[in-house]
């Protein structure tokens, strides 16, 4: 038989309201040695609240949603152990939501998330067109909502991003400063504003070193280590590019696997750049020159912000940018 507060009263000899103002941190003007002596004895008694019946009165679950669109790119669960650090901390649990890119799956757990009545969510949308719906339906759910990594087109809502223009210019710039001139571009998708903003970083660059915009090097990618080799292969085969800007550490990857294949030596007849500085990056050979978005802080961020909002009711709109930075590691060499 389960333990109930009653029990817990009747043993240690006060009120059922004494022992419910203890356990909900309400004990203004109750004796210290009588706090001890409930906290003692629900210890004793191994006792475990209900959390519905407690949801019920302090209108809380303690959970919260978090969304992401691939947890097969290792940039995401970086990000999540960030959050649920938090969480953690914080006494909730991380209802973790993977929607492969799916605007179905966001609705679905949309959905799911409305009936297990979560206190808050943090989101890091696919794409900024199919995510349009999600936003209007959250803001009609009325709780507190943080985004993440993607969508700083939407001003609706807090967030936490880097800055990648800036990052797609340092990337850039980097190259240009080594002397390379044909730099082949793997972008993310079209539908993805991140990408296209690191899109902008790079075209800043170019125009900055008075190098024209080349189309036939920028391939569209799918920030998949697959897309990266896909489109390297079309690079280095066909196009006698001297450098490559990949938008994710992942896509480089896989111009690490289209050099390999092609007898390509990186850094002597290819020059690599990624994104995101995966921890992965130590076990390449050489190690991958990248631009560093620390996706575990963007998750401490993120989680923070919204439980400020949970916890003082308070729905902030803050946009919160984060500075990029470029590792130089073995990957990029000038070019002569």
């Amino acid at each position: 038989m389960s333990v109930t507060i009653k029990d817990i009263a009747k043993k240690a000899g006060v009120s059922i309201t004494t022992v419910s103002r203890i356990m909900n941190n309400k004990s203004e003007g109750i004796r210290k040695e009588t706090c001890e002596k409930v906290l003692k004895v629900i210890e004793e008694l191994n006792y475990k609240p209900n959390s519905i019946a407690r949801s019920m009165i302090t209108k809380k679950t303690n959970t919260i949603g978090l969304v992401i669109p691939d947890i097969r790119n290792p940039f995401f669960p970086e990000l999540v152990r960030g959050v649920e650090d938090v969480a953690n901390n914080a006494q909730y649990t991380v209802f973790l939501c993977n929607t492969d890119s799916s605007h179905r799956k966001e609705t679905d757990y949309l959905t799911i998330m409305k009936e297990k009545n979560v206190d808050g969510i943090i989101f890091s949308g696919p794409q900024e067109t199919q995510s349009k719906e999600f936003y209007q339906t959250v803001q009609e759910y009325e709780i507190p909502v943080v985004l993440l990594d993607r969508g700083q087109e939407n001003r609706d809502f807090g967030g936490v991003y880097i800055d990648n223009e800036k990052a797609g210019y340092l990337a850039t710039k980097h190259l240009l400063e080594l002397s390379h001139r044909k730099i082949g571009c793997i972008t993310g998708p079209a539908n993805i504003p991140n990408s296209n903003e690191r899109f902008k970083g790079y075209t800043k660059a170019l125009s900055e070193f008075q190098v024209p915009i080349d189309d036939s090097i920028i391939i569209t990618g799918n920030y998949l280590m697959e897309g990266g080799y896909q489109a390297a292969k079309t690079l280095l085969k066909e196009k006698d590019v001297t450098a490559i800007f990949a938008f994710n550490d992942l896509m480089a990857f896989g111009v690490y696997q289209a050099a390999v294949e092609l007898g390509i030596n990186i850094p002597n007849d290819l020059s690599v750049v990624g994104f995101d500085n995966l921890t992965y990056n130590q076990l390449l050979i050489p190690k991958l020159t990248t631009i560093e978005q620390s996706a575990y802080k963007m998750g401490e961020i993120a989680a923070t912000m919204l439980f400020d909002q949970i916890n003082n009711k308070n729905i902030s709109k803050e946009q919160v940018f984060m500075e990029p930075k470029l590792i130089i590691n073995g990957s990029t060499k000038e070019f002569s």
